[in-house]
């Protein structure tokens, strides 16, 4: 999730106003820059005001001018000092309930009453994480430096080619990119489960993790079915080679399409998210209940109201037009949803 940061926050000076100071400025040639001058349709600032508006807002109010297929208009409603706000959409009312509901889940189910993962015996120097699974001190000290490898990958490699293909095109954009990486707890529960299941090595299976490094794009639900049509052939054209691209917009836990890449000069893979503004805010709110089902450390009751919960959330976010058709690759059978 991104991070919070304050709303009266001040704004970046006009030099870059919409690229965050953690990112590194994406390689362009002249030509590229005098076309994005030509098609730019907004001010820096507008956009920077956008970026934070769909990434950052606790409240995750409406962008001005935007507007969402299902958003529903009615009369401002006068505040205490006789003032009118302006009207809610129906997605801002519905994420207002999923909020309630989700605080409801905690009341029924306080985290603090969970019994804690046991790590009293566990030797100094080793792992354990929140599904119980472990390494010893060795194979944690080996994780800890593969880790450091794919910080250097996404600093040095990945970022800067996923950010000039975000440079392609002023309508879309990147967020959440300060969360970019995977955290290393993530990454251990991945690669020691797939030691546990698949037999595999610890750095085969570091190396398999596919969101080790993660980016999200996302766009406009008019322009985005078309948008992430492009912007695959864009990721292509740079080299990186697609390993899976999985359709989620017909299913019933999650909206949104998730796709799997490998970098071809040093073979690391990622992952690249395409969202809607809506949809992205529903992966946030339902996010906690994702992981927590994931841990398999719930009893059959608590799964099934936690994917009640992800089911009533996901039900809300308006389906783009003709993102149902995007296929997947490799393609999957009919009943494999």
């Amino acid at each position: 999730m991104a991070a919070d940061r304050s709303d009266d926050a001040a704004e970046p000076p006009d030099e870059r106003p919409d690229h965050p100071a953690d990112r590194p400025n994406p390689p362009a040639d002249n030509a590229e820059q005098s076309r994005r001058a030509q098609i730019e349709p907004r001010s820096r600032q507008e956009a920077y005001r956008d970026l934070r508006a769909a990434t950052e807002s606790p409240e995750l109010t409406e962008p001005v001018g935007r507007s969402e297929p299902g958003a529903r208009s009615k009369p401002p409603e006068p505040t205490e000092s006789g003032q009118r706000t302006q009207p809610r959409s129906a997605w801002e009312e519905k994420a207002e309930e999923s909020r309630w509901m989700w605080g409801e889940y905690k009341r029924h189910f306080p985290p603090e009453e969970r019994h804690p993962v046991d790590r009293s015996k566990d030797p100094p120097g080793s792992w354990r994480g929140e599904s119980n699974r472990y390494l010893d001190p060795h194979k944690n000290e080996r994780s800890e430096a593969e880790c450091d490898r794919i910080v250097e990958r996404e600093e040095k490699v990945i970022s800067p080619r996923l950010l000039h293909v975000e440079s392609y095109d002023p309508d879309r954009h990147l967020v959440g990119f300060e969360e970019r990486r995977k955290s290393r707890d993530g990454i251990k529960e991945k690669a020691a489960k797939g030691m546990a299941e698949k037999g595999r090595s610890l750095e085969e299976a570091i190396s398999l993790v596919p969101d080790a490094i993660r980016f999200t794009f996302q766009y406009e639900t008019v322009s985005y079915t078309q948008g992430v049509w492009a912007d695959i052939a864009r990721l292509q054209e740079q080299g990186c080679k697609l390993e899976k691209c999985t359709n989620s917009w017909p299913d019933e836990q999650y909206k949104g399409i998730n796709s799997q890449w490998i970098e071809p000069t040093s073979g690391q893979r990622f992952e690249v998210q395409f969202h809607t503004r809506i949809s992205f805010e529903a992966k946030q709110i339902t996010h906690p209940a994702y992981e927590r089902l994931r841990t398999h450390r719930a009893d059959k009751f608590e799964e099934m109201v936690l994917e009640a919960f992800q089911r009533k959330v996901t039900a809300e976010v308006p389906i783009p037009p003709g993102a149902t058709e995007i296929p997947d690759y490799p393609q999957r059978e009919q009943d494999a949803r």
